[in-house]
């Protein structure tokens, strides 16, 4: 352990890094991940084929290869606020239809009726979305949802392949450093994943508790 001992303020500015990631990219993914399930319900038929072609698209297209996209063409097309930022848009656009769809399954699963009895007291399709079908999608796909986040946790050590600095990339120098104590270094970046997913986890299930109690 003597490695992770002397390397211990890398291994916390990786975690620092990788909870950076985690929490920015799944906040912009919960945005998106919205405004893409509300068009994908959308009456407009535009929206809906608009939104079921970037879902498809996005969501079987390799993490890899967005990243790849983001670290090295946005660049070159004169868009570069670095590779953090960088690393945050590619993990933002992968995770939201993903996050879209979890919301669509719990859109799905409101009862008809509450939609009709919105527009019978002439609420908007916006309102109807906002005030009524909304609020209680979220509460059906916590665990869904919780889900989702834990994989993007996961995802994130994609981005240290490309110049960012997180766990997986403090892992990749740390061994490279003391190749000896290779199981002692990869045992210590697990470990601070564990510590986020483990988390989250406990979170869904409080959550998960809560919110049926309140149904």
């Amino acid at each position: 352990m003597d490695a992770v001992i002397e390397n211990l303020p890398l291994f916390l500015e990786g975690f620092r890094n990788t909870l950076g990631l985690l929490i920015f990219s799944g906040i912009g993914a919960l945005i998106l991940g919205i405004v893409v399930a509300s068009l994908r319900i959308s009456p407009v038929a535009s929206f809906r084929s608009f939104a079921t072609v970037y879902t498809e698209l996005v969501r079987n297209t390799p993490l890899t290869l967005v990243l790849f996209f983001c670290a090295f063409i946005l660049p070159y097309l004169q868009f570069s606020p670095g590779y953090f930022q960088l690393a945050l848009i590619g993990l933002t656009v992968y995770t939201s239809p993903f996050v879209a769809e979890a919301l669509r399954s719990g859109i799905n699963g409101v009862p008809v009726g509450q939609a009709e009895a919105a527009r019978s007291v002439g609420l908007t399709f916006g309102q109807s979305l906002s005030y009524v079908i909304m609020p209680q999608a979220v509460r059906m796909v916590i665990p869904p949802l919780i889900n989702v986040f834990i994989a993007l946790t996961k995802n994130t050590s994609v981005a240290g392949a490309f110049f960012v600095f997180e766990l997986f990339g403090v892992g990749r120098r740390v061994t490279n450093d003391r190749g000896d104590e290779v199981i002692a270094i990869l045992l210590a970046v697990a470990f601070f994943y564990l510590i986020i997913t483990v988390t989250l986890g406990q979170i869904a299930a409080r959550v998960e508790k809560k919110v049926a109690v309140l149904r």
